[in-house]
């Protein structure tokens, strides 16, 4: 067993030899490893000192067998050694000088190698810089725009911005920054284009009487135009190429760019002369802030929120607007400043409404027009019920016609207040009554109730020119001479054709036909004679104090003026070209008013002829008892007789053409005489007939029949 082991070692030893002798020395570790992780490494130790002295005993022999040729070769070595060591020092030498050489070269390629380093970097750094610059450069402008409020503009940089530039440096960290400021400054481009249009708005709010002011002067200007092109129409081309230019302004005005970067507000305008032209009423108006809030919330998708906001605000000032200040009344100006702010609100609004899309519709304007239409119209029914003053009523109807002309030239409906006119006409009317019955009553009062005397031709042609009065006889009298009729005739007659000027000048542009402002002239002119004059007349035959000759003469004067009618007739068919005999044609009662004076005037004569009787009577003194009567009528009989007498004669010269001294004498005076003949009968017989007379003597009824006897006489 021990020999078989022993054997199997010895084999295992020469296969371990045989690799060493075989393998490379670089991989001998494991053979001489598993050499070590044996147990005989002795015994192989000297296998391993035999197997070296028989490889040492071969060389040798080997050595022995090649000696010469090593010498040799040993001698060629050595002479290859020498040449060796010369090139050596040939190359040592070479080398040295080369490096010698080699260190500037290697000093110049260290600072080539960094001059191309930095020449990359710098070429690294201008292509940054050059993507990061257009950045930078948006952001100074964006900051540029917004500092001097061009927010529109700067909106439209921060869209570039974020959109088109920034995600090409967005991995640098101050594109980070500008990143997390855009909701920032988009916000703060929204609040300060808001505030812009706050300003806008209130600015306009407060020159909107301005802008109205200027909309009406262009409108009345345009109308006083339209009247010269009718009353011209030779020169209607030259007119023509001026409303041209002003249409022209306007249409420049409306073209205006929203992108606009002026400031906003109200502009300067110092007030225009009657010459010269006045401004188109958007020239007044600077609508940028507008149009530029408007595209800002559109772009940020909020426009919604700013129209809903702009049409709240402006509805609560037209709210403001349409409320009149309580002295409206006062004064034109309080009507003027009140119809220009109502007009410059709605000349904006109409301006919006064509130059944005959308940002006010048709319906909406509509709405407005209708809430502030029927607030003037209430307005205006509710103070002009306060004025008492026909010019003002008058100046306020023009205003309203121009105001309405003003909207109408917008595309406004103005129906309502042609309708509310008329309203106003009845009051005007009214108004007109109430002057006229003044004028008449001064007229009267003032009057001397004497036939007008004229010393010449030139005064009887001037009265004659003022009432139309025909008389041969008196034509034919030399001067001096009289007119029938006192002073008030003639004024009477001016007064009542300025009266119907009056009603004319209030039909004036209120596009009515000529056959309503006839009706319109005539039922005026009736309630004029009917009721105003009329009662003037009444109050002053009516009064106290007046005498039968002023009585007389008024009879005279109403005759005259009764006769005038038809020539007031021919006057109003003069000037509203309507004849008389058109159907529903609304005819004069002037004869009837005249007629009725003059009979109240008869009637009055009568009356104090019978209350003068009355206080004669009251002196009579009979006495009942008397035994003998005496020798002539009594003392108040004589009297009351000699006034009767100095009264007729009065209705007996008469003054003025034949038909109305036949008129007086005949008629007037015999009623008169008859009237008074039997009140003073009446009232004798009631002396007789007294409760307090109970008894009578002959005497003193023979002196009664002497006073009747002197009354038959």
């Amino acid at each position: 067993m021990a020999e078989l082991e022993s054997l199997e070692t010895a084999a295992e030893h020469e296969r371990i030899l045989r690799e060493i002798e075989s393998t490379d020395t670089a991989c001998i570790g494991p053979t001489l490893r598993s050499v070590y992780d044996g147990e005989e490494h002795g015994r192989f130790m000297e296998k391993l000192e035999a197997r070296i002295r028989n490889h040492d005993r071969e060389i040798e022999k080997m050595c022995n067998f090649h000696y010469q040729g090593f010498v040799d070769s040993i001698t060629e070595l050595l002479k290859v050694r020498g040449e060796a060591q010369k090139l050596k020092n040939q190359v040592t030498d070479t080398n040295r000088k080369l490096q010698n050489e080699g260190k500037e070269l290697i000093v110049a390629m260290e600072e080539l190698k960094q001059c191309r380093l930095q020449q990359r970097n710098i070429s690294a750094t201008v292509d940054k810089l050059t993507l990061c610059l257009p950045v930078l450069e948006m952001y100074s402008k964006l900051r540029e725009q917004m500092k001097s409020k061009r927010h529109y503009p700067a909106l439209k940089t921060l869209e570039h911005l974020e959109h088109t530039y920034l995600p090409q440096v967005s991995h640098y960290r101050f594109c980070k920054i500008m990143v997390d400021n855009i909701p920032k400054l988009r916000e703060e481009i929204k609040e300060v284009s808001m505030s812009d249009l706050k300003d806008f708005l209130e600015s306009i709010r407060k020159h909107s009487d301005k802008i109205g002011e200027t909309a009406m002067k262009q409108a009345q200007q345009q109308r006083n135009l339209d009247n010269i092109v009718s009353q011209h129409p030779r020169i209607s081309g030259g007119k023509k190429s001026k409303k041209e230019v002003c249409a022209s302004s306007d249409l420049e005005v409306k073209n205006t760019s929203p992108m606009s970067e002026q400031d906003s507000g109200i502009l300067d305008v110092e007030d225009e002369d009657e010459d010269e032209e006045v401004p188109g009423a958007q020239d007044l108006v600077d609508f940028s802030p507008v149009y530029r809030c408007l595209h800002i919330y559109s772009v940020l998708g909020a426009r919604e929120t700013f129209e809903s906001y702009y049409r709240k605000q402006r509805r609560k000032q037209a709210r403001l607007v349409l409320q009149p200040p309580s002295n409206m009344h006062e004064t034109l100006d309080g009507y003027r400043k009140y119809f220009n702010q109502i007009v410059g609100f709605f000349v904006v609004e109409d301006h919006i409404l064509h130059t944005t899309q959308g940002l006010v519709n048709r319906a909406y304007i509509d709405e407005l027009w209708e809430m502030a239409l029927s607030k003037t119209i209430a307005a205006l029914r509710t103070h002009s019920s306060y004025c008492s003053d026909p010019s003002l009523v008058l100046d306020l109807k023009n205003l309203i016609v121009l105001f309405a002309d003003t909207l109408q030239g917008y595309g406004f409906p103005v129906n309502q207040l042609f309708d509310m006119l008329l309203e106003i006409q009845d009051q005007y009317s009214e108004t007109l009554l109430k002057k006229w019955s003044g004028v008449f009553r001064n007229i009267l009062d003032s009057d001397n109730y004497s036939p007008i005397p004229v010393t010449n031709e030139e005064v009887y042609k001037k009265i004659v020119g003022q009432f139309p009065f025909q008389d041969a006889e008196l034509e034919k009298q030399p001067f001096p001479k009289k007119f029938p009729f006192s002073e008030f005739v003639p004024k009477v007659y001016n007064q009542i054709k300025e009266f119907i000027y009056a009603c004319l000048k209030f039909s004036e542009d209120l596009h009515l036909s000529s056959t309503e402002v006839d009706d319109m002239i005539r039922k005026s002119t009736n309630l004029l004679l009917t009721r105003t004059l009329s009662n003037c007349l009444q109050n002053v035959i009516k009064r106290k104090n007046i005498g039968l000759t002023e009585l007389v003469q008024i009879i005279i004067n109403t005759t005259h003026l009764e006769k005038s009618c038809k020539f007031l007739e021919e006057f109003i068919t003069n000037i509203t070209n309507v004849l008389p005999e058109t159907v529903h044609t609304t005819k004069l009662y002037g004869t009837t008013t005249f007629k009725d004076a003059r009979h109240a005037a008869e009637e009055e004569i009568y009356t104090n002829l019978n209350q003068k009787i009355d206080q004669f009577l009251q002196l009579a003194d009979y006495d009942w008892m008397a035994m003998e009567p005496g020798s002539k009528a009594s003392d108040y009989l004589v009297d009351l007789i000699g006034f009767l007498r100095s009264t007729f004669a009065v209705f007996t010269h008469l003054p003025g053409d034949v038909d109305v001294h036949s008129t007086m004498s005949g008629k007037v005076a015999q009623t008169a005489c008859m009237s008074a003949c039997k009140h003073l009968s009446t009232s004798l017989m009631q002396l007789l007939l007294e409760a307090e007379v109970r008894q009578l003597t002959l005497g003193a009824l023979q002196q009664f029949n002497l006073d009747v006897e002197e009354c038959e006489r």
